[in-house]
């Protein structure tokens, strides 16, 4: 099936377009209106160059809380007094951590300035959340996403000391559980996840969660 390039309206097509590898839509802006529309239906931008790609792939890597899993080499670190866990308290400052991590197979990053500006006013308009470990007052690793609903839509994560972001996820998770949360859209597959308990589900699944806001 043909991709559909977007226009001015903020009208995606329904995911079950969508190519094998959840390919599912072209162009566009990254308006907050649109975004909104997008993760509303399951759907996410992911691009290093212009134009804007939409996603929505089937299966889907989710996280649910309850299935948080916590290794004993993390036991102590978490209850330890290395890191500091706190919320939404360096949201900007996040998303340039994550900007500026190396990923393999990638010759830069999806998060561009536009990108950070709209994010940026989802946060403002309380969308979008950070959740942030710190050492010595000095931003050691993190997290940002947006939340529809009971869903939390992670983007990206960094970490400039060993177990930052572990310590930083693994806090919003329970969290976010104590929230009502109950998926965690983790998007694409990662080893780092998997071991923290993420799994594949149908695109059905996750879409029923999203529906259940």
């Amino acid at each position: 099936m043909a991709l559909v390039f977007l226009d001015r309206s903020p009208q995606f097509p329904p995911v079950s377009q969508a190519e094998p590898d959840g390919l599912l839509a072209i162009g566009g802006d990254l308006s907050p209106q649109r975004l909104l529309a997008a993760y509303r239906q399951g759907i996410f931008p992911w691009y290093e160059d212009e134009p804007i790609l939409w996603w929505s792939p089937d299966p889907r890597f989710v996280l649910f809380p309850a299935e948080l899993k916590i290794s004993r080499s993390m036991r102590p670190v978490l209850n330890g007094n290395r890191f500091r866990f706190s919320i939404n308290e360096a949201f900007s400052q996040v998303m340039k951590h994550c900007r500026q991590v190396k990923r393999t197979g990638q010759r830069g990053s999806w998060i561009n300035e536009e990108m950070i500006r709209s994010y940026t006013q989802l946060h403002e308009m309380g969308y979008a959340f950070s959740a942030e470990a710190w050492e010595a007052d000095q931003l050691a690793g993190g997290l940002y996403g947006l939340r529809i609903g009971k869903v939390f839509c992670g983007e990206s994560m960094f970490s400039h000391t060993s177990n930052a972001s572990k310590f930083a996820f693994i806090n919003w998770v329970k969290f976010l559980q104590k929230e009502g949360v109950q998926l965690i859209d983790c998007q694409v597959y990662t080893e780092h996840l998997e071991s923290l308990g993420a799994r594949m589900i149908p695109r059905s699944a996750f879409l029923q969660n999203l529906e259940a806001r």
